[in-house]
């Protein structure tokens, strides 16, 4: 704190001159100060300028940074089951049609040869389930050929443990309430597509004019039902994957707002206040036309004291 000195009628110490100088330094330095903030929009721009608030930015940084990579997280398991619900409806409107033709094949009105092309054209969309489970890929993994379970990081806690959410297509999974999800209809378990016992989809490949198979009076009606526990248990899957979904938007929902938010209070604390940088600058640049000017005042004054030894 500078205090005014009389009895300046001193040459060797310049009592007035250091306070001005003083004051011109501390302007000067004020005024670096307040073009830095305005310069770079930061009111912090290393720790020294306000500890405490450069501790919690950095921590909020932190925070947000794992908010951000949530995000991403979020949304790969959002593309992910989008690729499994578009195959999955695919794949149930396929089985619809085959259905369909089965349907018709139990026309009595349906000769022997109807009945065989019928069975053909379902081997066709047979074949074309399994072209869609084939190129249901994502990352370069299978995604519905019974084997693809993933955990996708959601959002992490207070103490930093990662939550989250599981994408599970195996066959064990329970919320299926049955295994529903095999769809590889060349693997060896082909009696069991879509997790019913007995359909074997390779048999409309096998119908002909000599033994209908599947397609055969016996058989058809459990064909038909067959291909109704099918759908049943494809929908079942959709379902659950719907529900993953609904979910994964919640969450993203939830985290861009939390992102926000939390930018909202990094900003808060580290960036400047324009105007009233501004007006400190105007306030500093003031003082230091001052300072300059009481300097060349108190840097006369032992010129005048020095008239006394002329003589």
């Amino acid at each position: 704190m500078p205090f005014a000195v009389g009895g300046n009628a001193r040459i060797r110490t310049n009592i007035a001159a250091e306070n001005a100088y003083n004051s011109l330094d501390i302007s000067n330095k004020d005024i670096s100060l307040r073009q830095l903030r305005l310069s770079t929009g930061k009111r912090i721009n290393n720790a020294a300028d306000d500890v405490a608030g450069y501790i919690t930015s950095r921590a909020l940084q932190a925070r947000n940074g794992s908010l951000k990579a949530a995000l991403k997280a979020v949304g790969d398991a959002q593309n992910t089951t989008y690729i499994i619900m578009d195959s999955l409806e695919n794949i149930a409107d396929l089985i619809n049609d085959i259905k369909n033709s089965t349907a018709t094949a139990a026309s009595g009105a349906q000769g022997t040869a109807e009945k065989v092309a019928l069975a053909k054209a379902a081997g066709r969309m047979v074949e074309q389930i399994q072209t869609v489970v084939d190129s249901t890929v994502f990352a370069g993994r299978q995604l519905i050929d019974g084997t693809f379970s993933a955990e996708f990081i959601v959002g992490s806690n207070a103490v930093n443990d990662l939550l989250t959410l599981d994408v599970n297509l195996r066959p064990d999974n329970i919320d299926f309430n049955v295994q529903s999800n095999n769809f590889n209809v060349n693997s060896l378990n082909v009696t069991d597509f879509a997790g019913v016992t007995g359909l074997d989809m390779t048999g409309f490949n096998q119908v002909s004019a000599t033994d209908l198979g599947i397609f055969s009076a016996t058989q058809m009606a459990l064909t038909l039902s067959s291909l109704a526990d099918a759908i049943e248990n494809v929908n079942k899957v959709a379902a659950y994957v719907g529900g993953v979904v609904n979910r994964l938007n919640s969450q993203e929902t939830i985290l861009n707002s939390q992102v926000v938010n939390y930018n909202t209070a990094i900003s808060r604390i580290e960036d400047a206040d324009v105007a009233q940088e501004q007006l400190m600058l105007v306030k500093s640049q003031f003082l230091q036309s001052a300072s300059l000017t009481s300097l060349a005042q108190a840097n006369a004054n032992p010129q005048q004291f020095l008239q006394l030894l002329q003589g």
